[in-house]
């Protein structure tokens, strides 16, 4: 809810001043301790509050003036932090203009000297904002709410979910005649290119069903190239191309601007290949007509699977095979209903007869009944809560509003915990269709402030769990899993999505603009945009014309990633997210420094930048990216030994990091490190990498050396045992020998890549013991090792392997089929020996345990007679160009 969302976000932005190691101003003493106090209530109360308002279009008053007034507040403290920032960005002192002193003692002096802003009248503003809300407080304890049933979560029945939900498939049930349809018009004797509609309305399975159908065996056997893309309402002609063609060759560097170049090449590569190509959540017979040209038809039985709500839209595509997805009948919908609550367990017999008639109000459409079982799914399994949901579902089955299924959706809505309701609304700022990048999201959400503090976690894990728990209740889906099993990107329904934007409209929680800004839009805190700009505290534009910062000195969230940023996005002083690209030439500002709350700073730049200095005085930075070339990051200046950038996590895209001694005490808490050397006096001067086993609480490196041609340097280059993702991007002439053998040892490393770099020897040996943690290995060009053994007990918990270039090696190891964990294993221009090698491995493991023991795609540039008959639904075989 918007209320609590505004009240946590009062109550860190009173802390973040207080905790601040140079705050912009102080507040008196008394005014924050009333505040807490005010705070603290309203944040409990609302923690357990039911509104009596009757679901419609009106939010709860209560609740309204309750972010009215955190607003105000916020409003009034954040002000006065401008009005001085600006004092000492305009004063001729020189230490204010560095950065190096901004705390509330110069700054008062400053502002009083001056008479620019009067402190007295901030204390007055703050004490009449503290006590409307004093009042708002006295009013919510005489309320006297309706008795209201406590939801407890179940710490065993939902903890054993929680693991395994998070990975789940989407269930297909139901739908077994449907699919074995499908596969037939697929796979038949048909030579001619078909366009196979599948229909329904939103949530009755249609994408689960063309996932089950594109996974699925047979059809990776049939096809020689498949590939999925999203099309949506407001389609990009461009990316659909470019995904298609990124997916069909598996070449991510299709970055070509014009259509119709992007179109030949994906016509030229799908030419003389069965394809099937999955064109999900079409809306309009014009992207068809934009992009079918680039599909050829030439009598080998292709096919084109369109997903579409639209029934009509089905049968401009095709006159002849369509699927049209029913409702779930009884016993289906009872089967998923099941299956989404309790798993594989057995259904509690005194929970049958409730649970079917909250089935029964489903009314079959499985994306209810999947969100109203992660619901029961999280909640005690009492049957007292089970009639209280079975009584809120038929007062909305005996309502006459027309949005059924937006309401049913809504009810487990109402049912979150108030901690998650911001979370969840916020994913509708989202495009529809949108893959969202998890890092991201977990930053975005921290940066907004609605994240409630814990006690010995940070707010990125709090972050992670919040997110998780949405998974677990079917409002979040996983897109695409990481190689270690986190969640790497993730989506929303498209009705989830209309609910959250319908919720957060009505509470004013953030407004999506179009073409048109819409009265009264100023009092929006969060913004998305496509054309406008205005006022608010977060801006994320996804549009293609420069939004102009107008009145934005309250800004928290700056994002824009289509265009060049605004160069006095830099006055915005209380910004907490900043990611956006710099024009050729820009060059960030020393007067960054006074962005006295930044957390996050992602900068994407076509040249090479070099920071200001004053960027060692941010003591809140936590991440930050230096994208596409890099930047150089320069040494502090002399004098400030003491200071600290202790909340730093991630360093990426820095050149030519002069890490030493020094640095190491200045970053103590980095997590995530990305470096790349284009200068070897840099390496040789002090022996930097030595350094990089200092970094105790280090878990992801990067570091590339690939542009200095002397590989001496990286003979004192010491891991931390703390690593768990390793990425080394090595000179063409390195000898990996003595570098694998201090990685072997590294007891937490799950991921492994390297690049170039050469087998002196010629061959690689893994011993017993080597490699413990070790969940995905990854080997580039890579060059003359022609011997690959291990012995013993090595690689125990290897999941996918990589091979891209290896063209010396002419034989795979056998025993990597006896590593009972492995999954994949791709072969990227290797040689054709080292494929029949591999094939003779799975043929062996099959015969011991009867199944594939792991799936093997082999790309080559060409594929002779004797490659292609290794192939099998199990052992893909696709030429590469």
């Amino acid at each position: 809810m918007a209320a609590y969302a505004a009240i946590v976000s009062l109550m860190n932005t009173i802390n973040q001043i207080e905790h601040h190691p140079s705050p912009p101003i102080s507040i008196d003493k008394q005014q924050v301790e009333s505040l807490t106090q005010i705070v603290t209530f309203l944040q409990e109360f609302l923690e357990c509050y039911k509104s009596p308002v009757a679901d419609g279009d009106e939010a709860d008053p209560l609740e309204m003036r309750i972010v009215d007034a955190a607003h105000a507040v916020e409003d009034v403290i954040e002000s006065h932090i401008v009005n001085v920032i600006e004092l000492v960005r305009s004063s001729p002192n020189e230490e204010f203009l560095q950065g190096y002193v901004v705390d509330a003692a110069h700054a008062a002096e400053e502002v009083n000297s001056r008479e620019e802003v009067s402190c007295i009248d901030f204390y007055q503003d703050l004490q009449q904002v503290i006590e409307e809300m004093d009042v708002i407080k006295k009013e919510a304890m005489e309320t006297s709410a309706e008795p209201q049933l406590q939801r407890k979560v179940s710490s065993t029945h939902a903890g054993s979910l929680t693991s395994s939900s998070t990975v789940k498939e989407s269930m297909m049930v139901g739908f077994d005649d449907v699919q074995l349809q499908l596969l037939d018009w697929l796979t038949g004797g048909n030579r001619n290119r078909q366009i196979i509609p599948i229909t329904g309305m939103g949530g009755i399975g249609k994408t689960t069903l063309a996932r089950h159908i594109f996974e699925h065996a047979l059809v990776k056997e049939h096809f020689d190239i498949r590939a999925w893309t999203t099309i949506s309402q407001t389609y990009n002609v461009r990316e659909t191309l470019r995904e298609v063609l990124h997916q069909a060759s598996g070449d991510s560097r299709n970055d070509l601007s014009d259509e119709n170049e992007l179109g030949e090449n994906l016509y030229k590569y799908l030419w003389g290949r069965r394809y099937l190509i999955i064109l999900d959540d079409m809306w309009s017979l014009e992207v068809w007509d934009k992009i079918r040209f680039f599909f050829p038809d030439y009598n080998d039985g292709s096919r084109v699977i369109v997903t579409t709500r639209l029934s009509n839209l089905a049968t401009k595509l095709t006159s002849s095979n369509s699927i049209g997805m029913r409702f779930l009948d009884d016993v289906c919908s009872w089967s998923l209903f099941s299956k989404t609550v309790f798993g594989d367990e057995v259904f509690p017999l005194q929970l049958e007869e409730i649970g079917k008639k909250i089935v029964g109000k489903c009314k079959g459409l499985p994306l209810s009944i999947a969100v109203i079982g992660g619901l029961l799914a999280k909640s005690e399994l009492t049957l007292e809560y089970w009639e209280h949901i079975e009584e809120n579902l038929s007062s909305i089955v005996n309502s006459e509003n027309d949005e059924y299924w937006l309401r049913v959706l809504k009810l487990s809505y109402d049912h979150l915990l108030a901690y998650l309701k911001p979370c969840f609304l916020y994913m509708g700022m989202f495009g529809e269709d949108e893959a969202i990048r998890v890092a991201k999201l977990k930053r975005l959400w921290v940066s907004e402030g609605f994240l409630k503090p814990i006690i010995n976690k940070s707010l990125e894990t709090i972050a992670n769990e919040y997110l998780k728990e949405l998974v677990d209740r079917n409002l979040i889906l996983v897109h695409e899993l990481g190689v270690v099993g986190n969640i790497k990107y993730c989506k929303m329904h498209d009705l989830l999505r209309d609910l959250c934007l319908k919720e957060a409209e009505k509470q004013r929680f953030y407004y999506v603009l179009g073409q048109h800004c819409p009265q009264g839009i100023n009092s929006q805190r969060r913004i998305v945009m496509e054309t406008m700009s205005s006022r608010a505290r977060s801006f994320l534009c996804h549009g293609n014309t420069v939004p102009e910062l107008l009145d934005f000195r309250f800004l928290r969230t700056y994002e824009y990633s289509r265009g060049y940023l605004e160069e006095n996005v830099f006055q915005l002083v209380n910004l907490r997210y900043l990611s956006a690209k710099f024009r050729e030439g820009f060059q960030i500002p020393s007067s960054i420094s006074l962005l006295w709350n930044l957390h996050t700073l992602i900068v994407d730049s076509p040249k090479k930048l070099t920071a200001p200095v004053e960027i060692w005085k941010m003591h809140q930075l936590k991440h930050v990216e230096f994208a596409n070339a890099g930047m150089y990051l320069p040494d502090p200046r002399s004098g400030h030994s003491d200071v600290m950038m202790e909340n730093l996590e991630t360093l990426k895209g820095v050149i030519d990091f002069n890490l030493n001694e020094e640095m190491v005490k200045r970053i103590p808490n980095i997590k995530r490190l990305s470096i790349r050397y284009m200068d070897k006096v840099i390496l040789d001067r002090v022996k930097c990498l030595s350094y990089l086993q200092c970094l105790s609480k280090l878990e992801s490196l990067r570091c590339s050396t690939e542009y200095v041609s002397d590989a001496e340097y990286l003979q004192c280059i010491s891991f931390p045992r703390s690593l768990k993702k390793l990425c080394l991007v090595c000179g063409k002439f390195f000898h990996l020998e003595e570098i694998l053998e201090k990685i072997a040892s590294l007891p937490l490393l799950e991921k492994l890549t390297l690049t170039f770099g050469q087998f002196a020897t010629r061959r690689w040996e893994i011993v017993e013991g080597q490699f413990p943690s070790l969940k995905y290995l990854r080997l580039w060009q890579c060059a003359d090792m022609e011997c690959w053994t291990l012995e013993g007990s090595c690689l125990p918990r290897l999941e996918q392997l990589r091979l891209w270039w290896m063209e010396s090696l002419e034989e795979f190891p056998s025993e990597i089929g006896e590593i009972p964990t492995l999954k994949s294993i791709e072969l990227w221009r290797c040689s054709e020996s080292m494929a029949v090698s591999v094939k003779k491995i799975v043929e062996e493991q099959e015969e011991l345990q009867g199944d594939p023991p792991f799936h093997v795609i082999v790309k080559s540039r060409k594929v002779s007679q004797e490659l292609q008959s290794l192939a099998t639904p199990n052992f893909r075989v696709v030429k590469w160009v």
